[in-house]
């Protein structure tokens, strides 16, 4: 299922996700100006390592939050700022523009620790927002559970739009990340994706998401 669109819409414009969009897609187009080996310097620099995040975590902790602005690829960086479009305003209206920023820096942080645990001999740097992300995606979950999201599906090989249950489509993703985590662990390659940190993102999002969105008041 490929989302579109949510059924909610914010009731202001979401200036903090707009600019974390903004910030994520300068940093990209930086990376495409980079030669081969520049960019391999700068992924190995900035990039989180699992294994030297544990052997040095003084040094390097800063590296669990460039990490979340760096991105492997047009694939990479279009998916990621695509869910963060559909699914970050309406935590941004809920929480308002500091405590999104907060929740949203320490859902990477989450994400990042977890990834860093299971997979703590590893060498390989792990760049991208998903995780951060993954926090929002948990977070939506607790708060708009009974919104919809218009997904493209395929059914007997023709794509049709159909509004799916939030509740639904968050919890196959879910499980989906868990279980490509499990495999990981099993032996099976992680195809270079970083399944824990999306589980810890978005734990991370359902567990805190209640500590930083406003409480809505009514007036009689």
């Amino acid at each position: 299922m490929i989302p579109l669109y949510d059924t909610l819409r914010s009731r202001r414009f979401p200036v903090v996700n707009c600019s974390l969009i903004a910030v994520n897609a300068l940093v990209f187009l930086y990376e495409l100006s980079l030669g081969p080996s520049a960019l391999d310097q700068l992924t190995r620099t900035w990039g989180l390592i699992p294994a030297r995040l544990v052997a040095h975590p003084a040094t390097v902790w800063v590296t669990i939050f460039t990490a979340m602005f760096l991105h492997g690829g047009w694939l990479h960086i279009l998916s990621n700022m695509w869910v963060l479009l559909i699914f970050g305003d309406n935590i941004e209206d809920r929480m308002g523009g500091g405590r999104y920023l907060v929740f949203y820096l320490l859902s990477g942080v989450a994400a990042a620790l977890l990834q860093s645990y299971f997979l703590r001999s590893s060498n390989l740097p792990m760049v991208g927002a998903s995780g951060a992300i993954a926090g929002v995606l948990g977070g939506y979950l607790i708060l708009f559970p009974r919104a919809r999201v218009a997904s493209l599906v395929p059914i007997l090989f023709i794509f049709t739009i159909v509004e799916v249950p939030a509740t639904i489509f968050l919890l196959l993703w879910f499980i989906s990340q868990l279980f490509s985590g499990w495999l990981t662990l099993q032996g099976a390659s992680g195809a270079g994706i970083a399944w824990w940190a999306h589980v810890g993102g978005f734990l991370f999002g359902m567990l805190a998401v209640n500590v930083f969105a406003r409480r809505r008041v009514y007036y009689q």
